[in-house]
């Protein structure tokens, strides 16, 4: 591989977002660092709500670089005090909500995309058109990353923490080798052959899944396996109101395949009730040869297998999901972007002041300082794009990944990054039956239609 690596540019997306599993913290950082916005007159407080906890930041690229930018401002304006509310993700979710219905949102937080067009309706986060395209990085940002962000021409996000994918198997080669497959299979039939060859010899299933908090079937996987039958331009499509239908055949295949790849018993069969931070101790113990997740997954594995099996961590390999043989579109695709933006509370623009600061942080948090870290740190990119990353200083696995994530697969969209959350929570808490057998494809794609055309189509 050449030492030195052009960044590719990154898919569109939501975490990607970078989602955590970690206990709820609370921490508070205040006094210190100068900024010209600090000097400008401004030495009161800002509220800052995010997920990037600590325990998280151990394993998770982003989440490092965004705690560490956080940590660099601070020390750069010691006359504001920024007051952390950081929580785990899946909290963090559930109080930003309720905080939005109470119109009461923190000076600045993270806002997932499929919330930008609800909430900018109702007033409650900033336009921050002018804001992003008067940044000094502007002509470095990849702009491809605001889609979700937007509403119509306005931005009411930067997007943040880094480019990752919701969809990558993470495979043990030793164990698929000595199954008979020098690499991950490419069709499901070839993982159900793999599948009876370890359950002969002392495992239970080919591959860890946890789908107990519901979005991870949606997101690590539904999103992937539906863009090969529906291709990119029906979720487009969605997105922009334009005529296709979640009732439409293509994506009724898709749910229905995936309902009985899940009943096939390639996957462990708590899969329903264990998240994805479970599963993934499956893999990391040995018990399952294979694991299917989302990249902060991938950062958490190779970090513990680093430290505690070498060898393990050694024969880490990566793969996209498996064709269907139905399937006609994207054989190589995966579900990659940026599913979190840096926003603002609408009622900032009453205080100036307090405003330059807030735009001084986002800046920091998702320009060049940020990217730079990452890439040279994780071989990981962010909004603002990095001339090259030199690989050469990372081992196999680091750049496989690299080449997984940005070099050998193709992009689709990850679904809960748009449209609006109450479409997923029918699509989510129905899929969810759906795997284990109760219901039927139709009547799930019919349900998620009529969320749709309720809270979406028709607003």
């Amino acid at each position: 591989m050449k030492k030195m690596m052009k960044t590719m540019a990154l898919g569109v997306a939501a975490a990607a977002f970078i989602f955590a599993g970690c206990n709820k913290s609370s921490e508070k950082a205040s006094d210190t660092g100068s900024s010209s916005s600090a000097k400008d007159g401004f030495s009161g407080t800002i509220e800052l709500m995010h997920y990037s906890t600590s325990e998280e930041s151990l394993g998770n690229g982003g989440s490092d670089g965004f705690r560490t930018m956080i940590d660099e401002w601070i020390k750069a304006n010691p006359n504001v005090k920024l007051n952390q509310n950081v929580l785990a993700n899946d909290e963090y979710k559930t109080q930003i909500a309720t905080m939005a219905s109470a119109g009461d949102l923190p000076d600045v937080f993270l806002l997932q995309g499929m919330n930008t067009k609800s909430w900018a309706k109702q007033g409650l986060i900033m336009d921050m058109t002018d804001i992003i395209k008067s940044s000094p990085y502007y002509a470095d940002y990849n702009t491809s990353y605001f889609t979700p962000f937007k509403d119509g021409d306005k931005i009411y996000a930067l997007p943040c923490l880094t480019g990752g994918t919701c969809t990558v198997v993470i495979y043990d080669i030793a164990m698929w080798k000595e199954a008979g497959f020098d690499s991950f299979p490419t069709t499901w039939e070839d993982v159900k052959k793999a599948n009876d060859y370890f359950k002969k010899n002392g495992k239970e299933y080919a591959i860890a899944f946890g789908n107990g908090g519901q979005w991870q079937a949606n997101s690590d996987f539904l999103s992937t396996l539906g863009d090969r039958y529906t291709g990119s331009e029906w979720f487009q499509s969605i997105i922009n109101k334009s005529g296709a239908k979640f009732t439409d055949e293509p994506f009724v295949k898709a749910l229905d395949y995936t309902a009985k790849l899940f009943q096939s018993g390639i996957f462990n069969k708590d899969f329903n009730s264990v998240t994805n931070e479970d599963a993934r101790e499956y893999f990391i113990a040995g018990d399952a040869p294979a694991f299917i997740g989302g990249n902060w997954d991938e950062s958490y594995i190779a970090a513990t297998l680093k430290a505690d099996n070498p060898e393990k961590y050694n024969n880490i390999g990566f793969a996209v999901l498996p064709q269907p043989a139905d399937a006609t579109y994207n054989p190589k695709g995966q579900n990659i972007g940026l599913g979190y933006g840096i926003a603002f509370n609408a009622k900032l623009a009453n205080d100036p002041e307090k405003l330059k600061v807030c735009i001084d942080l986002a800046y920091k948090l998702t320009g060049p300082d940020f990217a730079n870290f990452v890439a040279s740190k994780y071989a990981l990119g962010g909004l603002t794009r990095v001339a090259s990353v030199d690989l050469s200083k990372f081992d196999r696995v680091d750049q496989d990944f690299y080449k997984y994530s940005y070099v050998d697969t193709t992009p689709c969209e990850i679904y809960d990054s748009y449209v609006d959350p109450a479409v997923w929570s029918v699509c989510n808490t129905e899929l969810q039956s759906l795997l284990n057998g109760a219901g039927s494809a139709k009547q799930v794609a019919a349900d998620i239609q009529k969320a749709y055309e309720e809270n979406y189509l028709n607003k």
